[in-house]
């Protein structure tokens, strides 16, 4: 077992809203082994965005601890935040709206570098922008072009030169291949496993591509309504899926024959609103082994199995 390089602890989000409290995240908790990937998958609007984006502290959590090498997070103030930044950078979902259009490549680039002022001289700047873009694969010719020059897989290579500037140790990746055609998204992921070898940075991988999280990840984590409802490694949760809900996503990942096809599982019922929720669980409306303890309370995430958790009350009803 590696170092371990980001624990969360009951970390919850909650917005308000006309009716109550949305709750985005909702008593989230797991650990994240230095230089190892954690991909975080589910429907849109399970609540993966916001939780990476509450790990890095750009949007404030509601309650829980983020304890991030050996530091808590939530106990540092604005300019220490600042300087904690440095180790902790996100790569965006979409390359074009999150680069300025105002701005080259290389002022993009060096933009972090000028904020954090960790290279004062312009020249070594200058030369630190040219090894970031070697790093990504860009050509030195496109450092005066600016985004709308360029197609989405060398825009999204700015977006990552552009988080390495300051040699972070962690990176949350929201999506960062979504956008982009399945030849470029290959490159793309490619490009970031090498980085990851080279450098021994730590990812978050948040996505919906199922495909591509089981050979980029390490851990795969998978979300529902804002709570973690199972957890193992990428090879353990492909080969035996136990929570309901996993089972009927990895049922969805098209497979490229006609014969002997696995049966897909389809999910009928309401889904539970996340504003103002019941303490039961929020899949059982969907599920077809609902029990009902399940309407009455809400499963723990407990360890089934070493290092694979599942928050299910019927986990030992439900055939493999």
């Amino acid at each position: 077992m590696g170092k371990v390089l980001l624990e969360v602890r009951n970390l919850k989000k909650y917005f308000r809203v006309a009716v109550g409290l949305l709750h985005a995240v909702d008593d989230v908790s797991f650990t994240l082994e230095e230089g190892c990937t954690l991909g975080v998958v589910g429907e849109s609007g399970c609540g993966k965005t916001t939780m990476g984006r509450t790990i890095l502290r750009l949007i404030e959590p509601t309650a829980g601890e983020i304890i991030f090498d050996g530091v808590d997070v939530l106990r540092l103030n604005a300019a220490e935040m600042r300087h904690q930044r440095k180790e902790m950078q996100l790569i965006f979902q979409d390359p074009f709206s999150s680069l300025n259009p105002r701005k080259t490549i290389a002022e993009t680039i060096e933009e972090p570098i000028v904020l954090a002022k960790m290279i004062p001289d312009s020249d070594k700047r200058f030369m630190r922008v040219l090894e970031l873009m070697d790093t990504v694969g860009l050509a030195e010719r496109l450092i005066n072009t600016y985004p709308h020059e360029l197609d989405g897989g060398r825009r999204q290579r700015i977006g990552i030169a552009r988080a390495l500037a300051l040699n972070p140790k962690f990176i949350v990746c929201d999506e960062p291949v979504s956008a982009l055609d399945v030849s470029i998204q290959a490159q793309t992921l490619n490009l970031m496993k090498k980085i990851q070898q080279n450098f021994g940075i730590t990812y978050i991988f948040i996505t919906h591509d199922l495909s591509v999280v089981n050979h980029f990840s390490d851990d795969i984590a998978v979300m529902y309504l804002g709570r973690l409802v199972e957890k193992a490694p990428a090879e353990t949760l492909f080969a035996y899926p136990t929570h309901p809900y996993t089972k009927a996503l990895l049922s969805a990942i098209p497979v490229p024959r006609i014969r002997n096809r696995p049966e897909r599982i389809l999910l009928r019922g309401e889904i539970s609103s996340p504003i103002n929720p019941e303490p039961v669980c929020r899949f059982a409306n969907r599920c077809n082994y609902a029990a009902d303890i399940c309407t009455q309370q809400e499963p723990p995430l407990v360890e089934v199995e070493p290092a694979h958790f599942v928050a299910c009350h019927r986990v030992a009803d439900i055939p493999a």
